[in-house]
């Protein structure tokens, strides 16, 4: 229970991977954090492969001083996050205090519209490649690594290497 007293944020929208959500929110769950579900709309989502969230909140309503951490899972779901206002305001000040932020797959356009990639190692979903370097990322094409608070992860397959990374640096990080 290395994550007890941590509350982590973790989005979710329409279409969003239903692994590289679930995978991760458990995990955090099995480590003993809160993992506080943050939506678009207080509606209940599906997921590409039909699996079910429903948010505990939206994003407008969560202030980045109220979490430890935050998780984008990929699919479909970064396309709808990164066009909201409060997600990418969440986005940048979590990452401004230097809490730890996860990015998989495609969520890496979430971080791009966030303007804070540039300069900075990242990975994905090959199909975000072009994007991810436009915006100034340099493109690595690993399973999973940290760059500072930032975790990267780059497909499904790699979710184990996205949780261990994910895990050891919510770990390291020192509770308020």
């Amino acid at each position: 229970m290395r994550l007890q007293g941590k509350t982590i944020g973790v989005f979710v929208a329409p279409g969003f991977e239903d692994l590289e959500f679930w995978v991760p929110v458990m995990r955090l769950r099995e480590e003993g954090a809160r993992t506080l579900i943050i939506g678009l709309s207080h509606d209940s989502v599906t997921g590409k492969h039909c699996l079910t969230a429903t948010p505990d909140t939206v994003a407008s309503e969560v202030q980045a001083d109220t979490l430890d951490g935050l998780v984008v899972p990929g699919g479909w779901a970064p396309d709808k996050l990164r066009r909201n206002p409060d997600v990418l305001r969440l986005v940048r000040e979590c990452h401004a205090a230097g809490k730890v932020v996860g990015f998989i797959c495609h969520a890496g356009w979430v971080a791009a519209s966030a303007g804070i990639v540039r300069g900075m190692r990242c990975t994905g979903s090959r199909g975000i490649k072009d994007d991810m370097e436009n915006a100034g990322g340099v493109w690595d094409d690993a399973p999973a690594f940290r760059v500072g608070s930032v975790v990267w992860g780059r497909v499904v397959e790699d979710i184990p290497d996205f949780c261990r990374e994910l895990v050891a640096a919510l770990n390291e990080q020192a509770t308020p």
